[in-house]
């Protein structure tokens, strides 16, 4: 392995398990590896440029399951990587001369890109090389934005997607962190309205050998090798580096950075897959193991060959360490967890009190920044919407399910409606948690964008070479009579009116908005809602839009400036008990299109497609009132009485700027459109009695 003068060179010491990985003080460099499944372990040294091999040492010491070792005269540009030596020998087969990524490495040279015969030849190639060191940084003072959960509205994107086809942005920055905050997408951004910037998987990443066999790749990047080392992708020299300019800069501008993070499962995939890291160290430490009558198998609670056990001690570990890092050394502001009923798993069980929720909610810096859950999986009980910790947002589908379907003209939703709109107490205060724990959506990254939702029946995904077998099947789109796109006027106006009834139906609800990037644009994927393995002009967001799509782009902007300008549209709605303790003193009432007040038998009325909404802030003396008529016919409302009323803005009627209706006390609401009112009063006694939707 080593030689002796080799040995001498570096004079090994005894060194420290903590912290886990490389950390220098002064010249010395600590190293620690957690590897409870070899005898021995060795760290190879390789220079920066032609990854050539420097030098092999073996971490002699060993504290429980961490090896370790402190070093002196190693050159802090050399890249290293790990080698275990298994003590099960039928598994020290296939582990014994591979070379593993560091779980806790800060960073790579280069992607992690499948290649059988490199893997089978046990190439010293194969395998991206970890760097020791990180250049510095200077944050240049630039604080975190902080942005209340009451001001937060989500606009999620790609890395490479967002800025492949932008010509504003210089050819060379073009998909990668630079790219992102160039000072065309940041003013883009901006002027759209949004706070919050929802960044799809950063962490590195291999796609899977299906995939690289049929030549397509794991575009969105959900099969992670790594939690700590951004991907190198996106970087044009160093992504550490890179990433910060990007956190740096989207915090100059005051928007903040979530990273969507897989902490469930890694592109190791099941028993049969590649040895990559974990699965070389500490395989029956990090991955859930299911047991029958037979053998001893990987669980697969997360559709990808394996399910990462986050209820060990070094899962638990290596996951809190990993937030903490990303939230303090790279300074984004808060995460959303792919697939996090895996997160709260004791073994098979679903437990809102496990291990790794607690260790959250301790934490004094994870537990102060934004969570935002997908509340499933496809292991048992995987379906938890509304049973996460208090402090936690959850991505809301049956908020997704019932507007789509609300706005699709189906019948005997009205109730439904009702309820997501004011938050989806139903799902929520259960746990007595607030409206704010609801993310609502339409769109997300899985599935149609809104331009497809208004376009296609099916979906057609047949570029993911899989027969369209894949993608859901459930969509709640609508295509208006033609399958994908059209120049009939007609049906392109329907179209247009139904996003925005959807668009604004989302930004004038209780919770936090989420929307997807591209669909301020009438962004297309041709009716493929699967596009995970689609790294072309299928994914990646078109600048190149003509007027309609620009008039939709001021709609949408309009929506987002008025959710801004009323605080009754973003803060908790109370019912009658906690009226008193709620810090905004807004009240609620839903109304029949006569004015009065609805009745039970009214929400019973399966044919009902109307509901009015009316939301009062006694501190600031107005009222809102939201009209949404789903139903093929006009309808007219009687609207409240006021010392003013505005017409603040109307789908059916986009372009018309807002206007003081003097007099009007009926008003026709067109067919399949919605509109909001403000009515002013001269005092703050407003008339009408609140009640719980």
């Amino acid at each position: 392995m080593v030689t002796m003068a080799q040995t001498k060179q570096f004079s090994p010491q005894t060194g420290s398990p903590c912290p886990l990985g490389v950390s220098w003080q002064a010249e010395k460099l600590n190293i620690a590896v957690f590897a409870s499944d070899a005898t021995q372990l060795f760290i190879h040294f390789f220079l920066p440029d032609t990854e050539e091999e420097v030098a092999v040492v073996e971490l002699a010491h060993r504290t429980g399951k961490v090896f370790h070792a402190e070093f002196l005269g190693v050159n802090s540009d050399w890249l290293y990587a790990v080698q275990a030596i298994q003590k099960d020998e039928n598994k020290g087969k296939q582990v014994n001369d591979k070379l593993l990524i560091d779980p806790y490495s800060k960073g790579i040279n280069r992607p992690v890109i499948w290649n059988k015969s490199l893997y089978e030849e046990n190439s010293p190639f194969f395998i991206p090389k970890s760097t020791l060191k990180s250049p510095d940084f200077d944050w240049q003072g630039v604080t975190k934005p902080k942005t209340p959960r009451e001001e937060t509205i989500l606009y999620e994107t790609h890395v490479k997607g967002f800025t492949q086809l932008n010509e504003l942005v210089p050819e060379e920055n073009r998909g990668t962190y630079l790219g992102l905050c160039d000072p065309n997408v940041i003013n883009h951004i901006k002027s759209l309205g949004v706070t919050s910037v929802q960044l799809m998987p950063v962490f590195s990443y291999m796609s899977e050998p299906r995939l690289e066999d049929l030549e397509l790749t794991n575009y969105w990047g959900y099969n992670p090798i790594n939690f700590f080392a951004p991907d190198p992708r996106y970087a044009k020299h160093n992504a550490v580096v890179e990433f910060k300019t990007l956190v740096r800069t989207f915090h100059e501008n005051g928007l903040e950075v979530i990273l969507d993070v897989v902490y469930n499962h890694t592109a190791e995939a099941g028993k049969d897959g590649a040895v990559l890291s974990f699965r070389g160290l500490a395989e029956f430490d990090f991955y859930l193991m299911t047991y029958d009558d037979y053998c001893l198998d990987y669980a697969n609670y997360t559709g990808c060959g394996n399910t990462v056990n986050c209820d060990s001690d070094f899962s638990l570990r290596m996951i809190m360490d990993s937030l903490r890092y990303w939230l303090t050394e790279m300074q984004v502001d808060g995460f959303r967890f792919d697939l996090a009923a895996t997160m709260g798993r004791n073994g098979e069980r679903f437990n809102r009190k496990s291990a790794l929720f607690k260790a959250i909610a301790q934490d004094p810096i994870v537990g102060q920044c934004k969570l935002i859950a997908e509340p499933w999986d496809i292991g048992p009980e995987g379906y938890q919407l509304g049973n996460f910790p208090a402090y936690w947002n959850e991505c809301n589908d049956k908020y997704r399910d019932g507007i789509r379907k609300f706005w699709n003209g189906e019948k005997g939703l009205v109730p439904e409606v009702a309820s997501r709109i004011l938050g989806s107490r139903d799902v929520f205060r259960k746990g007595k948690r607030s409206q704010l724990s609801s993310v609502n959506y339409i769109c997300y990254h899985d599935g149609f964008t809104l331009q497809d939702l208004v376009s296609y029946d099916h979906r057609h995904n047949l570029a993911n070479l899989e027969n369209n077998r894949d993608g859901h099947g459930a969509n709640f789109s609508k295509n208006y009579g033609v399958e994908g796109p059209t120049s009939e006027f007609a049906i392109v106006d329907k179209r247009e009116l139904h996003k925005r009834n959807l668009v604004a139906t989302l930004l004038f609800s209780q919770g936090i908005p989420h929307l997807l990037a591209g669909d301020e644009l009438s962004r297309t994927q041709n009716g493929n809602n699967n596009a995970y393995c689609q790294d072309n002009e299928i994914s990646w967001v078109n600048w190149s839009i003509d007027s309609r799509q620009s008039a939709f782009l001021q709609f949408m902007k309009r929506c987002i400036e008025i959710r801004k300008r009323f605080s009754v549209l973003k803060h908790c709605f109370l019912p009658d008990d906690n009226f008193e303790h709620s810090t905004y003193h807004h009240k609620v009432s839903w109304i029949r299109p006569d004015g009065e007040e609805k009745r039970i038998e009214d929400w019973h009325n399966h044919y009902n497609q109307c509901l009015g909404l009316l939301v009062a802030d006694e501190d600031k003396c107005y009222q809102l009132l939201l009209i949404f008529n789903s139903s093929n016919k006009d309808v007219g409302y009687n609207v409240p009485d006021g010392l003013t009323k505005t017409l603040v803005i109307d789908t059916s009627k986009p372009y018309a700027d807002e206007h003081v209706s003097v007099g009007t006390t009926l008003y026709k609401q067109n067919a399949n459109s919605l509109s909001l009112w403000k009515i002013d009063y001269d005092n703050c006694v407003i008339g009408q009695k609140s009640q719980t939707a």
